[in-house]
């Protein structure tokens, strides 16, 4: 598929919206997945390490694809070196996001 085919393919952002969510992290998981709620955060459960970036990065590209939003709209805003993490998500609700992490 060319690049412009995939531009218009892929809808817009709505840029006005943002969602937030706080996340708790578990590294090295034998899966990537949603595991509930800890406390107020939505727990994540992700097969890479802590190591160089790699579990942030593996959950940019989980988090796009259960939301249905490119990785670009994804940023991490607090504890990029924690396992508690304050995530922004341009395009979506935070209601909306947070309904679909809890339904997986």
């Amino acid at each position: 598929m060319a690049r412009a085919d995939v531009a218009a393919a892929t809808p817009p952002l709505d840029v006005r919206l943002t969602a937030r969510l706080v996340l708790h992290i578990v590294p090295r998981a034998a899966a990537t997945a949603v595991a509930g709620r800890h406390g107020d955060a939505i727990k994540i459960r992700i097969a890479a390490p802590p190591v160089e970036g790699a579990a942030n990065e593996e959950l940019i590209g989980f988090l796009a694809s259960q939301l249905g939003v490119p990785r670009s709209a994804i940023t991490i805003t607090a504890g990029e070196s924690s396992r508690r993490k304050t995530i922004s998500i341009a395009g979506i609700e935070t209601a909306t996001a947070l309904r679909i992490l809890e339904s997986r």
